[in-house]
């Protein structure tokens, strides 16, 4: 039998969620067998993996150590991370909260193909080597992620250094309490100097794309983005791009939709509208975000108003730099 008592940082997860993260080898048929069979307990009273913990719990486990695994696959899992770089571009941190300016070509987090070097790998470690995140003192919790941007996506990725720091900034996030803008050059000159577009986004996981459909059906998510114009040159536009909603691949997908694909994205573009003009990736960069809560925020009030953004998006300068670029407003 295994006794956890609940921690701050544990608090406010679901049971099956803790357990997942307490102990990754255990299969998921076991603990759920051991739910039903009344094997895991709740200070020492049944539980369902749906109920939230509170800090001073005692969570007990009545499984074998052989399904548990052991304490030293436990231990390299935990500190997998110190096998990532170094190199973190910090744009801001406080005690409960890291904003990263993301490279293009590093990914989020780790998935099938990719294990080692990812951005929370990196934060990981840099907290660690700061003293600031110590796994053998926790039972779950670890360093995350608040926003995703895709791989060859730069710009502003929010980490969050404590479980009610993540917390807080997920529900801030979900409502649109947290305002990001993007910069990008999009092929051709778009028509109206500003618009917010709307659509509906159908996902296929297994292309690892998405498509946008003009009218909803029962597999679409609703889409809102909204454009500015920045610039033109010939035959391309940079543009400010305001996420009114969050969805995958949403700018991409959305611009390419209207006729105007991101420069240097192969996927949602053409090779052949790319070839020549520069860009190996795509010119797309996550360059500002606005703290604008409109609820408390808690421990977190302190940030409302703030403004964080990218020092300095090399292709916007580029274009913008250009003998043959025409400016239409300024970058906000």
């Amino acid at each position: 039998m295994v006794k956890l008592t609940i921690t701050k940082n544990d608090a406010g997860q679901r049971v099956d969620k803790f357990i997942t993260k307490a102990y990754p080898e255990l299969p998921a048929s076991a603990m759920y067998k051991a739910l039903r069979r009344k094997d895991i307990k709740l200070n020492r009273r049944r539980c369902e993996g749906s109920d939230r913990l509170s800090e001073g719990d005692v969570l007990e486990l009545y499984i074998s150590d052989d399904l548990l695994g052991t304490a030293a696959a436990r231990e390299q899992y935990r500190y997998e991370f110190l096998r990532a770089g170094t190199a973190l571009d910090i744009v801001y941190e406080d005690e409960h909260l890291l904003v990263i300016n993301k490279p293009q070509g590093l990914i989020v987090h780790p998935d099938s193909t990719y294990q080692t070097d990812t951005l929370i790998s990196r934060i990981q470690r840099y907290l660690y080597e700061k003293g600031e995140y110590q796994p053998e003192n926790e039972q779950s919790f670890v360093p995350a992620l608040v926003n995703r941007i895709d791989r060859n996506t730069s710009g502003l990725v929010m980490a969050a250094k404590t479980a009610a720091a993540l917390r807080i900034l997920n529900d801030k996030l979900k409502s649109r309490e947290i305002e990001k803008s993007y910069l990008c050059i999009v092929h051709g000159r778009v028509k109206k100097h500003s618009e917010t577009l709307v659509g509906y986004l159908e996902k296929h996981e297994a292309q690892n794309r998405v498509y946008i459909e003009q009218k909803p059906n029962a597999r679409t998510k609703t889409i809102k983005t909204r454009y500015r114009l920045i610039a033109t040159r010939p035959e391309l536009s940079l543009l400010e791009v305001e996420l009114l909603t969050g969805r995958t691949h949403q700018i991409r997908a959305h611009l390419a939709s209207i006729g105007h694909p991101l420069l240097g994205d192969g996927k949602y573009g053409t090779n052949r509208q790319n070839k020549g003009k520069g860009f190996s990736r795509q010119a797309l960069c996550s360059y500002k975000l606005v703290f604008a809560f409109t609820e408390d925020a808690g421990e977190l009030q302190y940030l409302n108003g703030m403004e964080l953004r990218v020092r300095s998006v090399d292709f916007a300068q580029q274009f913008l730099a250009q003998p043959d670029c025409t400016v239409v407003s300024s970058i906000s």
